[in-house]
Parts: structure tokens; C-alpha cells; sequence
């Protein structure tokens, strides 16, 4: 059998008249095949393009503090994620911002979307750094964060960056406020037997005290005399004590069986302000699982608060600390989310964005699909022409 016959170097070269006679042999079909994929990038951009809305939220200082700053918002912008597929997971994304809110789950949308603007910019910092210090600061407090969202139509986008405005707000604030609940849960658990060991310990050492007292006044009994006129008070439990007038002894003693008595009323003052904050967890908590809207668990806390101030004792001085504590926390939350994050104007739709990228990516993409093909096309006609040959 006769072998094919293999093409020599020469022949398989490809010459720079074979590029021009090929390319004015195909003009015509690339140049149609890329006007079509223009109009089919053109007609995706038109049927699958999706307007874009800005909204920005200024971050204002009240009581020289602002709402957000760069700690604060790095961790919203790590926990608000999760706690938008949270959400969905428990099926408590509203129906018609399920897709929003996957969006929202990504971590790296936040980044895109939600942009901080810093008082001082990296270049101000860069021609500003040798003249004062307070710059370091300045470079990180955040005026203003512009959000971001896309939708079909104008209005949803519109509809779209309010509600992730709305979601920034009351997320935070639930971020925040079970924080807060976490918080004094684990502080009824930890200090609550904290105080109770030091109670224990008071007592026993209230008891030794007692006693010691006791034995100084039989002695004082035996020895009637051993009396002196300076009222020195010192530690009872000094080396030198001993050699101390008796009645002095036993002022001492005394004194510090006050003291343990003064601890115990204390620490035990402060057990009924841990109960007190146990009957507020007691209410707050199944709160904390049925609403992730902060803003509205915010209102609930401070119906709460204000109903065991009702129930308080007139003169239970520490339940009233706490409450005020407490009344403070939320309040503070409730204005860093509302007051503190707020727009001064309403959201603005840029429209449709893309329209030059999505025809260009067409054309581009049925160009080179075109030239692929006319020239898989060539290579077999060669390949048959050798095998023939």
C-alpha cells in the first residue's frame, strides 16, 4: 500500500499572501457574522440589562460620636451577610426581595455596592501625613456611605436600594442588640456564681471575725482594767494588735464585722440586680428569634424595660441603675440607626449601564467564533487535499 504522502515545511507554512487572500475571501462572512453578534449582544443588553440606583446614607456625629466608624463598619460588613442568609434560610426574606437578599449574602457585594467615603483620602493622607497626627483619625471616619442596586426596570432599583438601605439599618441594629443580650446573658451566668463564691467566702471570714470578738470581750470581762484612754483603731489581724489596749481591739474587730456585713448587703444587692436582669433576658430573648428587624426589636426591649420599672421597688437603687443602663444601650442603638444613618435626598436611577460593553462582547464573541470556524474550515480542506495527494 501506497503511504500518504506527508507535507513538507515549505508547504505547511503559511505565507503572509495566504493571511490576505484568505481574509479578502472571508470579509464578507466575518463582517456579517460580527453585525449579527452586535445585534444579539445589543437585544441581551435590551432583554436581560438591568437598571442601577445610588442612595447615600450620611453617617452623622451625634454627641461627638458617629453611627458607624471603621471598626463598627468592617464588622457589618463581615456579620450582615450572614445574617441575610439567615434570613433566607429560615424563610423570613419578604417574597419579592428573595433574589436581593442572596445578593446580599455574598460578602464580596457588600464590598462592591455599599462604598464608605473616608474624610480624608488615601492621597490627602499621603500629602498631609507631615503635618499633624489628628489625621490618622481623620483618614478613617467615614462621612457618608453610598449604596448601590440594580433591578429590572427603574423603579425597581429604586425599590431595590431602598430596601438594602432599610436592611443595612435594621440589621445593624439587630447585630448590635444581640450583642448586647449575649452580653448580659453570659453575665448572669459567670458573675452571678462569681458573687455567690465571694458571698460564701464573706461569711466565713465574718465568722472568724465574730469570734474573735466574742474571745476580746471575755478577756476585756477578765481583765477589766486593761483600758486605755487613746482610741486608736487598727487591723485586727496586725501582729502587733495583740499588744493593743483591749477595748481598742474590740473596736477593731467590730469594724471589720461591719465591713463583711457591708459586703454581704452589697453582694447581695448585687444578686437581685443579676435576677432582675435574668427576668428582662427571660422576655427578651424569645424576641431575639422572632423578628430579625432590630429597629422593631429595639421598640419591644424598651416596652419591656419600661414595664419592670413599673414593678421596681422606690428605693431598689441598683434595679434602677441597671434599668437606666439598660435604657441607655437601647436608646443609643435605636439613634445610631435612625438619626445616625439617615439621606438627606432621595435615591437616583442612572438607568441602563452596559450598553456599549454588551455590543462590543458580542461582536467580538461572533467575530473570532466566525474566523475559528472559516479557518477549522480551511485546515480540513488542506488535510483532505494531502490525503488525496
Amino acid at each position: 500500500m501506497q503511504e500518504p504522502v506527508t507535507p513538507s515545511n515549505e508547504e505547511a507554512e503559511i505565507s503572509l499572501l495566504d493571511i490576505v487572500n484568505f481574509l479578502h475571501a472571508s470579509w464578507k462572512k466575518l463582517a456579517v457574522a460580527s453585525l449579527i453578534g452586535a445585534v444579539l449582544g445589543l437585544g441581551g443588553w435590551f432583554a436581560l440589562g438591568s437598571y442601577s440606583a445610588d442612595y447615600v446614607l450620611l453617617n452623622n456625629n451625634n454627641n461627638n460620636s458617629y453611627a458607624l466608624d471603621l471598626v463598627s463598619w468592617k464588622m457589618l460588613q463581615k456579620s450582615l451577610p450572614n445574617l441575610a442568609d439567615q434570613i433566607i434560610d429560615e424563610r423570613k426574606a419578604p417574597e419579592n426581595q428573595i433574589s436581593l437578599y442572596r445578593q446580599m449574602s455574598d460578602e464580596r457585594w457588600w464590598q462592591k455596592n455599599v462604598v464608605p467615603s473616608y474624610a480624608l483620602s488615601k492621597a490627602d493622607t499621603k500629602d498631609l501625613a507631615g503635618i499633624s497626627k489628628d489625621l490618622d483619625a481623620a483618614s478613617t471616619t467615614i462621612l457618608n456611605l453610598t449604596l448601590t442596586a440594580t433591578g429590572s426596570s427603574k423603579e425597581q432599583s429604586i425599590d431595590n436600594v431602598r430596601a438594602v438601605s432599610q436592611f443595612l439599618r435594621s440589621g445593624g441594629a439587630y447585630l448590635h442588640l444581640r450583642s448586647l443580650l449575649n452580653g448580659y446573658e453570659s453575665q448572669t451566668m459567670s458573675t452571678a456564681a462569681e458573687v455567690q463564691q465571694k458571698m460564701t467566702n464573706t461569711q466565713v471570714e465574718m465568722g472568724y471575725q465574730q469570734e474573735r470578738a466574742r474571745q476580746l470581750e471575755d478577756l476585756h470581762k477578765r481583765f477589766p482594767g486593761n483600758t486605755s484612754s487613746a482610741q486608736q483603731v487598727v487591723d485586727a489581724k496586725d501582729s502587733s494588735a495583740k499588744y493593743l489596749p483591749l477595748q481598742t481591739q474590740i473596736i477593731a474587730a467590730n469594724n471589720d464585722i461591719n465591713a463583711s456585713k457591708e459586703t454581704l448587703s452589697r453582694l447581695q444587692k448585687r444578686l437581685d440586680q443579676i435576677a432582675l436582669i435574668k427576668t428582662f433576658l427571660e422576655q427578651a430573648l424569645p424576641l431575639q428569634d422572632q423578628t430579625f428587624d432590630g429597629l422593631v426589636l429595639d421598640k419591644q426591649l424598651l416596652e419591656i424595660e419600661s414595664n419592670l420599672r413599673t414593678k421596681l421597688a422606690k428605693d431598689d437603687s441598683n434595679g434602677v441603675e441597671f434599668l437606666n443602663e439598660l435604657d441607655a444601650q437601647l436608646l443609643s442603638i435605636q439613634v445610631r440607626f435612625t438619626k445616625g444613618l439617615e439621606a438627606n435626598t432621595a435615591p437616583t436611577s442612572s438607568g441602563k449601564k452596559g450598553m456599549i460593553k454588551a455590543t462590543a462582547g458580542g461582536l467580538a464573541a461572533a467575530f473570532f467564533l466566525m474566523l475559528l470556524v472559516l479557518l477549522g474550515h480551511r485546515m480540513w480542506i488542506n488535510v483532505k487535499s494531502g490525503v488525496t495527494k
